[in-house]
């Protein structure tokens, strides 16, 4: 098989090229990607010695994907501003034009020469004023969701693809919503095969993660660095809770979907760690603390930014039932894997860290 994936040097876009090219017989991958994130640059020897093709340039430009030779089987859509404060202080001309147009111009390659679209999207597409007035109780270490909610969608399993979409979500949720649109009429209007995984948090060895986006690879970078910390939102005392997806898990039900492309109708799942992989904050920072065998000052601001939710928790129902797929891989041996990567790493990772 043939893959191209764009956005390919970002955390995501690097695991699962690394991913595709490990399969015996290897698949053929190429990745695209305009280096602009911090850390991208490290992915580049690894995909030298696996024989990942790598092109730079940027999906916002429809000159640099003409320039991918050859026609593909699969086109992942990695490519993206991932931060949800993105515009939040400024202009979201970059957030847009890489995550909508962007997309729009992968869609246009794909059309010609692409067999299938696998787009990564996001749980952030969700409403944000109906993800902060969920009904939930504090418990010692947490929120919980509660069993009546004010909204479809939701129940303790999660949030499902009935969530209300239709307020403001943030620049980054509405390019993303966006794309997830534009994918569709695309599928419908051309016979494209497209699939759509909106992701919940995807962290892990070899992410640089920050505050914005990564925030849970920052917190065991700072456990193993020894860095202060400070838990923000939300009365700052660490209960939000997300769940965490690793990488692998992503891999393994890609996989999965791409024994039923005939099923690829534009359909959307979402794909997040669930249930059992959810943990808040305070939690997370216990498990850092178990696994870096460091504690870090840690202080509270109880500010809450106004793109911030206290509950997400992917519901992962649909696509359980229709790949048989379910994540694996749990936030300890996520903090396991961040820690290891750490130490194997310590002299190239620390100047971009510390």
């Amino acid at each position: 098989m043939r893959v191209l994936i764009t956005g390919g040097a970002g955390f995501v876009g690097a695991s699962l090229a690394r991913a595709f090219r490990a399969e015996s017989p290897p698949n053929e991958v190429v990745v695209l990607d305009n280096l602009r994130r911090r850390g991208g640059e490290l992915n580049l020897p690894s995909f030298n010695q696996a024989g990942i093709d790598f092109m730079h340039g940027d999906v916002r430009n429809p000159e640099d994907l003409a320039d991918v030779p050859g026609c593909f089987d699969l086109l992942v859509e990695a490519s993206a501003e991932p931060s949800v404060l993105a515009g939040v202080q400024g202009s979201p001309a970059y957030v847009l034009q890489t995550n909508l147009v962007g997309t729009l111009h992968c869609l246009e390659f794909a059309r010609q020469r692409c067999g299938a679209v696998l787009f990564l999207s996001t749980s952030r597409v969700y409403s944000i004023e109906p993800l902060r007035t969920l009904r939930l109780t504090e418990g010692g270490s947490r929120f919980e969701a509660t069993a009546e909610q004010p909204y479809p969608g939701v129940s303790r399993a999660g949030i499902n693809e009935s969530f209300p979409v239709h307020l403001p979500r943030s620049f980054y949720g509405a390019s993303k919503l966006a794309s997830e649109y534009v994918i569709q009429e695309y599928v419908n209007a051309y016979g494209l095969k497209g699939i759509i995984n909106r992701c919940g948090v995807i962290t892990g060895p070899g992410q640089f993660g920050k505050v914005d986006q990564g925030v849970f690879t920052l917190w065991v970078v700072n456990h193993y660095f020894g860095r202060p910390l400070r838990c923000t939102g939300f009365g700052g005392t660490g209960k939000q809770v997300r769940d965490l997806l690793a990488p692998d898990d992503l891999y393994a039900l890609i996989q999965r979907q791409l024994t039923l492309v005939e099923r690829w109708t534009g359909d959307v799942f979402n794909v997040g760690g669930g249930p059992q992989g959810s943990v808040s904050l305070q939690e997370f920072t216990r498990l850092c603390q178990t696994v870096t065998g460091r504690s870090v000052a840690l202080s509270s601001e109880p500010t809450t930014s106004p793109v911030d939710v206290p509950w997400y928790v992917s519901d992962n129902s649909k696509v359980r039932d229709a790949f048989e797929w379910q994540p694996r891989i749990g936030p300890d041996e996520i903090v396991s894997g961040i820690a290891a990567w750490l130490s194997h790493n310590e002299a190239t990772l620390k100047p971009l860290f510390v």
